[in-house]
């Protein structure tokens, strides 16, 4: 069983919002926390576009640290200080501190695993996600962590889940995903032959979860618990 790591297994604390709104006022740039998120969300998926029209979806460690770059230009505009602001904000989320697991995640993971479930991390981050994973028992022993850098290619690509199952060395259908993008994680994951479970822990998708997944069957859970129960019982 696979997890996708933030806002799966992990978040940043402080928020996204927050962080950058704090590296914009240590160089003198005065953003409303209120403005970031909607800033960042519009930078995010220009970025994603350029992944997909420019990169085809390929990736390696420097292309995500141009894709963070470019992130941040636009959140902040093209000024001189968003040099100094990316190389901050790189490094604060680089440290496991400013990091959190779910309260959900740990009892998750520890029941999974004493109930001789395989685990891993396949998340669309970087390098950095593996000291952050050995900061943050019980990430600290996992056996398999996938990134989109190392793997070449970003969810939802095809080629993403078809490395990642010959580097595990199964057939796509013994793979299970568990992640929280309905596109990235649960679709992505369903198209290549995995199982998929979305995890909503608001449940505010649930009406697009009914509306564009072909099997509810497949699992959309509200809280990570719910898979102890499945994986555990008996």
């Amino acid at each position: 069983m696979l997890f996708d790591a933030v806002g799966t297994v992990i978040r940043p604390e402080p928020s996204v919002a927050a962080a950058y709104a704090m590296a914009g006022r240590r160089e003198g740039i005065d953003v409303a926390e209120s403005d970031m998120k909607p800033r960042f969300a519009a930078a995010m998926a220009r970025q994603d576009e350029i992944d997909r029209q420019k990169h085809g979806g390929r990736t390696n460690q420097q292309r995500e640290i141009e894709r963070w770059r470019g992130i941040v230009t636009d959140v902040f505009g093209d000024v001189p200080e968003a040099g100094p602001i990316f190389d901050d904000l790189w490094e604060h989320f680089a440290r496991p501190e400013h990091w959190r697991l779910f309260d959900d995640a740990a009892p998750t993971w520890n029941a999974l695993a004493e109930a001789g479930v395989t685990l891993g991390i396949a998340s669309n981050f970087d390098d950095r996600l593996d000291g952050i994973c050995a900061a943050l028992a019980p990430l600290a022993d996992c056996p398999h962590v996938f990134v989109s850098s190392r793997v070449g290619w970003r969810k939802p690509r095809p080629e993403f889940f078809a490395t990642v199952a010959d580097k595990l060395g199964l057939s796509a259908s013994e793979i299970l995903l568990v992640g929280d993008d309905l596109n990235n994680d649960y679709r992505a994951a369903r198209a290549a032959g995995w199982q998929a479970v979305l995890i909503d822990r608001k449940g505010t998708g649930a009406d697009t979860f009914r509306e564009h997944s072909r099997s509810e069957d497949a699992g959309r859970i509200i809280s990570l618990g719910a898979l102890n129960e499945l994986f555990t019982a008996g």
